[in-house]
């Protein structure tokens, strides 16, 4: 999958930027002016200068249309409900998210690339045709992911109720907050569930502490190890995962 998923990420992350204007061939990037004397000046057109900019968008939107907010968010409420402040450190939970995200994506990212990757690739479709080709899968997980309730708060927001006879009418403008709304709900969900059991060794660390007196000693240094030990004697990182995987109906 290595192969082609860069390519699929560009391809995903121009959905916001398709004009009919890129449709036309041969866009010229940069503009050269001969002057009378003979000097040559160099002028970038706007197009160019919005495909630029676009692909500084381009991760932004990449993360917000995948799992990887609702993985991330997880990680970030177990790191604080462990008790640990760096460790694991940003780097590593923004690189395991995007890898995790990588493998629940996957599925979708083979059918993007059967139906509009190849298809471009080998000319058999215009770059339009491919872009509204990969809609269809990306727009399918998001709404197999989106409550209906976040979907019917943004189409009120947007002034388009009864507008849409079904879903697949909804443009991505709504779709999109509408999903990730609905990742953070999910990810607090899991997030909660997560932080009670870490929640309990703490109540019983403090309140053994407090009958014996020493309420000067932090509960929070004391019941660190125990929660750690729980941690790895239940496997902590597989359930995670695995539970990670399975909300997105993995392996159901």
């Amino acid at each position: 999958m290595r192969k082609y998923t860069l390519a699929l990420i560009a391809l995903l992350g121009t959905l916001f930027f398709v004009d009919t204007a890129f449709a036309q061939q041969g866009i010229s990037a940069v503009k050269v002016v001969t002057n009378d004397d003979g000097t040559q000046d160099y002028s970038m057109t706007l197009q160019a200068l919005f495909i630029m900019t676009a692909l500084s968008l381009i991760p932004a939107f990449i993360m917000m249309m995948t799992s990887f907010t609702r993985i991330i968010v997880v990680l970030s409420i177990l790191r604080q409900a462990i008790g640990l402040q760096q460790s694991p450190s940003n780097q590593i939970l923004i690189g395991v998210s995007l890898f995790l995200s990588m493998f629940i994506m996957a599925p979708v990212f083979e059918e993007v690339n059967e139906r509009a990757l190849q298809p471009y690739l080998n000319e058999e479709v215009t770059s339009l045709e491919a872009i509204e080709q990969a809609k269809g899968p990306m727009r399918a997980f998001m709404l197999s992911q989106t409550r209906v309730k976040d979907l019917e708060t943004f189409v009120r927001i947007a002034g388009d109720e009864g507008k849409y006879a079904d879903t697949d009418e909804v443009p991505l403008t709504i779709l999109i907050p509408a999903f990730v709304t609905s990742e953070l709900k999910t990810a607090f969900q899991i997030g909660f569930m997560l932080f009670i059991p870490f929640l309990i060794i703490d109540l019983v660390v403090a309140s053994i502490l407090m009958a014996m007196g020493m309420m000067m000693l932090s509960p929070m240094i004391v019941s660190l190890p125990f929660k750690l030990m729980l941690f790895v004697l239940v496997d902590g990182w597989n359930l995670i995962f695995g539970t990670l995987a399975t909300s997105f109906g993995m392996g159901v």
